[in-house]
């Protein structure tokens, strides 16, 4: 067989889903039974491709292979970002992948992408250079090294987005068939001269092939795989001397459970094969560079037939056809969203050459800071910051420099991929406007009463869901202020759960009466008092704070998740060792799970009731009742039986019975429900 060299590059990325006054992911239900999205995909896909086992005689493990050391690979910067710190082993694979095949091939595996997920076709040049530096400049810190490629998010492409790659040094882009006419000839890259003389290749994969492993059935089956990938050119005359194709990195174990297998299995039977060479477009192109023209069609994406007006329009594309639902309201968003970055950007502008010494270059340069830590990202912003300013101008230049990358993480295209309004991608994108409106001093009046009008004809296929202004204003605006949970959270840590006492973008200094709550990334403090209350399983907490008119009353439900699961296990801790008996907490001891033992406890405290009934006895199943509410259960069905007849038999109608019987859920409102 003539030598083929042979590409397979995984595009692997997941929406920043930190909330943006926690700089954390909460909880996120649908990811169950894992803490959120990241955290799933991340042990299905991203760590099984780091560790992927090569199948042995017998069904046994032959060994374990990095599979990242020999495909070409991307990673959006905000997942590298969160796998850094949530993910080290995987993150290390990652790097290290890279190292090694940059020292078989001459050219690492890794390529960049601009630094938020956005279609860059639809926004401005100015946005477009930003996301282009701030991904180089942020590969550049985690790979040691100028990206070779860059991968456009959804393979979106226009002339100018080729531009603005070529001007800041990237060689190379991945583009879809449909992408580009004519095609090259053997699977060789082409090369795009934009209208400023700018050239860049565009590498072309095979889109049948890439289907077919995306969505099945090469991706179960290494040896019909291999076979594709070796075949004979439909065209002798044309023999394929490239043979590539691009996924989504997440069909390997994600999208399809041990895919990450047959992509190993196939690694392995190509590299056996005499005249393949597996490797990464950067080394192709060292040794055939580019030399056939193409013309874009442009705009254009991977994954929208309309070029890229999925992000946009009502055009019909859309994940589910059954039932029929409209994308009416993607316009409306877009426009919305349009509209609010674009007058971040002005207000940045007016106000950076106040503060800034080079609004412009504070910019450019932020991008190789944002991920390293809040105390990184201010001392950034003081190291831009004109030298004639005092304190509060040094906090004003970080926070314009959060305003930016707040606008910038509100265009991230998930935001419209999916089929309505409602869903959790469209939610955080609204939630990051509302961080960035909190940054925007006088003009965060102006600029939510503008965003809102323009969310309001954007309508969910979910009636009770109502309009995009109705889900800012009841789902992504917090109702509770940031600054108000975080500052209680923090306090009610350090005197309950102090090894919870801390967050990523925040800290508190002082007394709960004459609180300072600071902000790491920008360094803005703001004055807060609170007091707080103890219960045995529940906190009470008045917040007051330049926040809110009044002071806001909060509860141990209300507060940050690291925090409030911090603080509710200490109290349950207490609880639990007062209100079980030995062989309930021996239970616990030897690893039994907590949700059956408090349920028995319930049971025993209940059939007790019958020959001891006081109101410690009632209040301790009222506090056991209320751990099992906290613990997601429902009241043992054995425990509202005898609970029923106890106090039929009794007769009584104080008002513990008759609270304790509601806790157990009995209508006490009905007549004939109390005892004769």
């Amino acid at each position: 067989m003539p030598s083929r060299s042979i590409v397979i590059h995984g595009h692997f990325y997941q929406p920043p889903r930190e909330d943006p006054w926690l700089d954390l992911v909460e909880a996120e239900p649908s990811a169950a039974p894992f803490h959120d999205w990241n955290e799933r995909i991340e042990q299905e896909c991203y760590r099984a491709v780091a560790a992927a086992r090569v199948p042995g005689i017998g069904g046994r493990i032959a060994r374990i292979e990095n599979t990242y050391e020999w495909i070409s690979f991307n990673f959006g910067p905000t997942l590298l970002e969160w796998m850094q710190h949530a993910g080290p082993e995987t993150y290390a694979s990652v790097l290290a992948a890279d190292r090694r095949s940059a020292a078989r091939l001459g050219h690492g595996n890794a390529i960049a992408m601009p630094y938020h997920h956005a279609i860059l076709p639809l926004s401005s040049r100015r946005e477009k250079t930003t996301e282009v530096r701030w991904g180089i400049a942020d590969f550049r810190r985690r790979f040691g090294r100028m990206p070779e490629g860059m991968w456009l998010p959804e393979t979106a492409v226009d002339e100018e987005t080729l531009d603005v790659l070529a001007e800041a040094g990237i060689r190379f882009t991945i583009l879809a068939p449909h992408q580009v006419d004519p095609l090259p000839p053997g699977g060789r890259p082409g090369v795009v001269t934009t209208t400023s003389g700018r050239t860049i290749a565009v590498c072309v994969y095979d889109g049948a092939l890439a289907h077919d492993v995306a969505f099945g059935p090469l991706v179960r089956d290494a040896e019909a795989w291999t076979a594709r990938l070796l075949a004979p050119a439909v065209d002798p005359a044309s023999p394929a001397v490239l043979v590539s194709l691009a996924t989504d990195g997440e069909t390997w174990g994600h999208h399809h459970a041990f895919g990450e297998m047959a992509l190993a299995r196939t690694l392995d039977q190509l590299r056996e094969r005499p005249g393949i060479r597996v490797e990464n477009f950067a080394a192709f192109l060292a040794r055939e560079p580019a030399t056939h023209p193409v013309t874009l069609v442009a705009p254009s994406a991977w994954s929208c037939s309309h070029g890229v007006e999925r992000w946009r329009s009502d055009c019909g594309c859309r994940i589910r056809q059954e039932p029929p639902t409209s994308q009416a309201w993607r316009a409306p968003l877009r426009e919305a969203l349009g509209w609010f970055t674009a007058e971040c950007h002005t207000l940045y502008d007016r106000e950076g050459m106040a503060v800034l010494r080079d609004p412009v270059a504070a910019l450019a340069g932020y991008g190789a800071v944002i991920g390293t830590g809040a105390d990184a990202v201010r001392a950034y912003a003081a190291g831009v910051a004109r030298t004639d300013i005092d304190a509060a101008g040094r906090v004003r230049a970080a926070e314009l420099l959060e305003l930016e990358r707040g606008a910038l993480r509100s265009l991230t295209s998930c935001a419209w991929f999916f089929d309505d309004l409602g869903g959790i991608e469209t939610l955080q994108v609204l939630r990051y406007a509302a961080w960035a409106i909190s940054l925007a001093g006088p003009e965060a009046a102006r600029l939510e009463a503008g965003l809102t009008a323009r969310l309001a004809p954007a309508r969910s296929n979910i009636r009770t869901l109502g309009t995009g202004r109705d889900l800012y204003l009841e789902m992504a605006h917090p109702l509770t202020p940031g600054p108000v949970r975080i500052a209680a959270g923090l306090v009610a840590a350090r005197r309950i759960a102090p090894a919870a006492a801390e967050m990523p973008a925040w800290m508190i200094d002082g007394p709960d009466d004459g609180l300072q709550l600071i902000n790491r990334r920008t360094g803005r403090e703001q004055a807060l008092a609170l007091v707080l209350t103890e219960a045995e399983l529940d906190l009470s907490i008045i917040v007051t704070s330049p926040f809110t008119a009044d002071p806001v009353a909060l509860t141990l439900a209300d507060l940050p998740e690291r925090q409030r699961e911090a603080i509710g296990a200490v109290l349950r801790a207490r609880c639990l060792e007062r209100l079980l008996d030995p062989d309930e907490r021996s239970a616990l001891a030897r690893g039994e799970a907590l949700r059956p033992v408090v349920r028995h406890a319930i049971v025993r405290r209940v059939r007790a009731l019958a020959s001891a009934r006081d109101a410690g006895a009632e209040g301790a199943i009222a506090l056991l009742l209320t751990l099992l509410d906290q613990l997601g259960q429902t009241v043992p069905f054995e425990a509202q039986t005898l609970f029923y007849t106890i106090w039929r038999t009794t007769g009584s109608r104080d008002g513990g019975m008759v609270e304790l019987a509601r806790r157990m859920g009995f209508d006490v409102r009905v007549s004939g429900v109390y005892p004769p």
